[in-house]
């Protein structure tokens, strides 16, 4: 695959990054995701759409890629890339604590499987590393729950600070009804006195931002805030409430513009994650550089707000495909 032009005079866009989530793997949770991806979605056709967009983003100004051990192939992906254009100006994070386990067949009846274990941390770090080495610049802990037995495993919690001692940022993600929660819970941890993460990276978007006052006291405290699913796994773009579609009007952008400009207005925000199935979804998302809402078309966004249990209910529902 010929590399792209030089694109060293660029600017770079420093609140996005480019997540991997969605082209990883042949099958995924986000509506819209079959407009953009191949015909046939073998590892090799995966691949070339992954790469094609790491290019657009690359040369658009895009420096951070956030990928997971459960997004299929997404960490061998990106190392092949970062290999083959010899970038070294990229920032990479990645995620342990699910596996994939679907065997890349779109129709398999399990995709991921969850554990936040000691066991599951040493082969997924070790996976990792083997695949992207000292690129890794940021480790997290993938959908983190109030509930989950990380919290009581002085074993796990010891082997996570050691990573840390390598050089290597650690940070969680957040999933699920009580997200405030959790980002509380986890922000307190410490391991001999010293804090534990970093970085939190959440779901937000007008539909569910009932984490936004716990991401702003992280935020407050020191730590680095990601928000991901701005667009709802691809519901605010395939079926946008009036309101969002009137405002995308207005702006001449699409849906997913301005869902995602209403993700970076939030002064807690540190980073915004984009999650596209290819090179077109990453264009269409890059129409919110320079996107200002006003106060008004804020507040009409953040008007569309459901109950938590309700939003999780119904992203429980949404099909691999």
């Amino acid at each position: 695959m010929a590399s792209v032009s030089d694109t060293s005079d660029r600017p770079v866009v420093p609140r996005l990054a480019l997540g991997l989530a969605a082209l990883g793997r042949p099958a995924y949770i986000n509506l819209g995701r079959e407009r953009e991806l191949p015909a046939e979605r073998t590892v090799a056709a995966m691949r070339a759409a992954t790469w094609a967009t790491l290019d657009v983003a690359y040369a658009q100004g895009v420096r951070w890629v956030d990928a997971a051990r459960s997004y299929g192939r997404s960490e061998e992906f990106l190392a092949d890339w970062l290999d083959d254009r010899g970038h070294t100006d990229v920032m990479v994070s990645s995620k342990w604590g699910y596996a994939y386990v679907a065997d890349w067949r779109a129709d398999a009846p399990v995709h991921e499987v969850k554990e936040h274990s000691s066991a599951r941390l040493r082969t997924q770090w070790a996976q990792s590393r083997d695949l992207l080495g000292d690129r890794i610049d940021l480790y997290q802990v993938h959908s983190l729950t109030w509930d989950s037995p990380l919290f009581d495993d002085a074993d796990l919690l010891a082997e996570l600070a050691d990573i840390a001692g390598e050089g290597v940022r650690l940070g969680f993600s957040t999933s699920g009804p009580r997200q405030a929660d959790t980002v509380r819970r986890a922000s307190a941890l410490e391991v001999d006195g010293r804090r534990l993460f970093q970085t939190v990276q959440s779901t937000w978007n007008p539909l569910e931002p009932s984490v936004g006052g716990a991401l702003a006291e992280a935020h407050a405290a020191g730590f680095h805030v990601l928000v991901k699913e701005a667009l709802a796994n691809g519901r605010l773009v395939v079926r946008p409430p009036e309101v969002l579609a009137e405002i995308a009007r207005r702006h001449e952008v699409g849906p997913d513009a301005v869902a995602l400009a209403a993700a970076l207005s939030r002064p807690w925000v540190d980073t915004v994650l984009l999650g596209p199935a290819g090179p077109a979804q990453f264009r269409a998302n890059l129409a919110v550089d320079g996107l200002r809402l006003d106060a008004a078309e804020l507040d009409a966004l953040l008007g569309l707000a459901v109950p938590a249990d309700r939003y999780w209910n119904e992203r429980a529902e949404l099909s691999w495909t």
